[in-house]
């Protein structure tokens, strides 16, 4: 019988390392910023094409190589960062250039031109499927430029499963962002195909922020700096009006590196307890510096998640210095700072601050509810749109909805603030007052738009929205959709918009501009799913726009619900694929209590 165990060719052993690292093109331009970091540089330059899978080329003006170097960066295991396994414990550096481009040119087509500052000539090498295809003397500029090419051209399954453009340019966007954020002090510079997004300058960890994320940041950004024998945490945290409704503007460092910790995180954001409403992310950017012998950052490829020697000691102090930056500000005047500057004798006996309830806005009038749905809806339609819906079998068989004894001397009736719920004729009823809602603001808007006849009303004061870069992009993309429902939006500036009208049917009930925000923010999420800009609009906005779990309805408020939910197309799912219906049969409520 012959052996069955065989070494593995240098080519497959390659692509396996490369599906440790390289899982996207995000994954290819954080090796390559790592390196170009480490070579001291002050210039680094980063291009994309296709969302990174036809290129991805970086710049910077760092030592470079030799060309025994060059060609050595290739290698499996060639490092110029360790030299013992005692270093592995000791790590300050970001990549390790040889593993990098060893992993991505088992996956891609790879160029290197790289110089010495004191070289007249530099080297210039092609690898493709692991092997060295060219090498040669070339012209270059000191520093070392590094283009990859057709991207997992090795592996097409991989390349089958990258998400859509959208989703992997803002994975690039993330990489690029916490890395120009942790290096204020090189200047930076971003291009999308054509178009170039950032060129950050050298400067101060404040306006490195406000150049990413925008002037928005001026006025709102809190300074925080606490020091130990043991730890440092300096940085920025955001006031909490600048607190968002979804994850993406969290940055955690360790020894400068990016790091993903839930349990920290949560530490920091548990500080803004009762400074911001349930579900709301603040801003921070914030650098934890500890001797490197008291983490262990080889838990990961990627090493984004790192190890502490007292996770315990670090989520206190961290929670404590959030909650003393936010003291000192006066935004939180209510929370006890009598210890200004905490030891780590007593941190521990901080107590986490209690929730509070967050008051609710008041209800939309009833006038704009019935408006921004159907504004025909009666009894004898309703009666005929649910008979019609409901007398299907599986998912949809739910029971005619009205009894003449129940739903029109007002039988619906509320709980936890959040369900309504309502006798049928054989069966009882609870409806999702958010998830419908969701749908019946779905399926009006995405009709609005399919029209396009959306009534304004003008603003007497018009808002600016300001944004982000990454979003900016996007709001051009949502702008259409937005004004084709009564909007009337206008670009102001690299990024910056003004709202000179809204919806008639909103009544101004909302801010526009947190609206819009909102709206931005579950549009960007939304890019995950393969939906038409229409359909992520409507759905962006109905999310945005809907009443929300907690809020009090009254009896008018309930039926005109019920009404509108069941003259939708498909009442019983909401926009994203939720029950908004769920019914209990009568028959089997009574068995509970041996009642048949």
């Amino acid at each position: 019988m012959a052996d069955l165990i065989k070494l593995l060719p240098d080519g497959v052993v390659n692509q396996i390392a490369a599906g440790e690292v390289i899982q996207r093109p995000a994954s290819v331009v954080k090796e390559l910023l790592d390196n170009a970091i480490d070579s001291g540089g002050t210039e680094i330059r980063l291009s994309v094409r296709e969302a990174g899978k036809s290129l991805i080329m970086v710049t910077d003006n760092g030592c470079g190589m030799s060309p025994t170097d060059a060609r050595m960066a290739f290698e499996r295991h060639a490092t110029s960062k360790i030299r013992s396994a005692d270093d592995l414990f000791a790590i300050r550096t970001m990549g390790f250039r040889g593993e990098a481009l060893a992993s991505i040119a088992a996956v891609a087509e790879v160029e290197i031109r790289t110089r010495r500052h004191e070289d007249t000539v530099g080297t210039r090498i092609q690898v493709s499927d692991s092997r060295v295809r060219i090498q040669e003397p070339c012209a270059c500029l000191p520093g070392t430029q590094v283009t990859v090419q057709e991207l997992f051209y090795t592996v097409p399954a991989r390349k089958k499963f990258l998400k859509s453009d959208s989703v992997e340019l803002r994975h690039i966007h993330d990489e690029f962002v916490a890395q120009a954020i942790a290096h204020p002090e090189i200047a930076w510079s971003y291009t999308q195909g054509e178009n170039e997004m950032y060129r950050l300058q050298p400067s101060g960890l404040r306006q490195r922020i406000i150049g990413v994320f925008g002037k928005k940041y001026q006025e709102e950004l809190i300074s925080l700096d606490q020091d130990t024998e043991i730890i440092r945490i300096s940085g920025f945290i955001g006031s909490p009006s600048i607190a968002r409704r979804s994850r993406g503007e969290q940055l955690l460092y360790v020894n400068r590196r990016l790091i993903k910790n839930h349990y920290l995180n949560h530490a920091i954001s548990s500080a803004y307890e009762e400074l911001i409403a349930p579900g709301n992310y603040p801003f921070y950017a914030l650098f934890i510096e500890i001797d490197p012998n008291l983490i262990d950052i080889n838990v990961h490829p990627t090493k984004h998640e790192i190890k502490f020697d007292d996770e315990r000691l670090i989520y206190n102090f961290l929670q404590v210095s959030v909650k003393h930056a936010l003291g000192r500000s006066t935004l939180a005047p209510r929370l006890d700072f009598e210890n200004a500057n905490p030891g780590l004798d007593q941190i521990f006996d901080k107590k986490p601050a209690s929730s509070s309830t967050i008051p609710q806005k008041p209800s939309a009038s009833l006038a704009s509810w019935r408006d921004l749905a159907f504004p025909k809806a009666d009894r004898e339609t309703v009666r005929q749109r649910e008979e019609t819906i409901f007398s299907g079998t599986g998912e949809q068989n739910y029971d005619p909805l009205y009894r003449e004894d129940s739903f029109a001397s007002g039988g619906c009736y509320q709980f936890y603030d959040s369900f309504i719920f309502l006798p049928a004729r054989s069966a009882l009823m609870f409806i999702d007052q958010q998830a419908a809602h969701e749908r019946i603001l779905y399926e009006s808007y995405l009709k609005t738009m399919t029209e396009g006849k959306g009534l304004s009303q003008k603003s007497l004061f018009p808002q600016t929205l300001h944004l982000s870069k990454p979003d900016v992009p996007l709001m051009m993309n949502l702008i259409p959709h937005l004004n084709s429902i009564g909007f009337e939006i206008e670009e102001f500036g690299s990024d910056s918009f003004i709202i000179h009208a809204s919806p008639a049917l909103l009544e101004s009930k909302f801010n526009e501009a947190e609206l819009i925000k909102s709206a931005l923010e579950q549009f960007r999420n939304n890019l995950e799913f393969q939906l038409s800009p229409m359909e992520n609009a409507a759905r962006s906005l109905a999310r945005s726009s809907s009443i929300r779990r907690g809020r009090t309805l009254s009896q008018e408020e309930m039926s005109l619900l019920v009404e509108q939910l069941f003259l939708c197309e498909t009442p019983h799912l909401s926009p994203d694929g939720k029950k908004t219906i769920y019914q209990m049969k009568l028959t089997d409520f009574l068995k509970n209590f041996h009642a048949l």
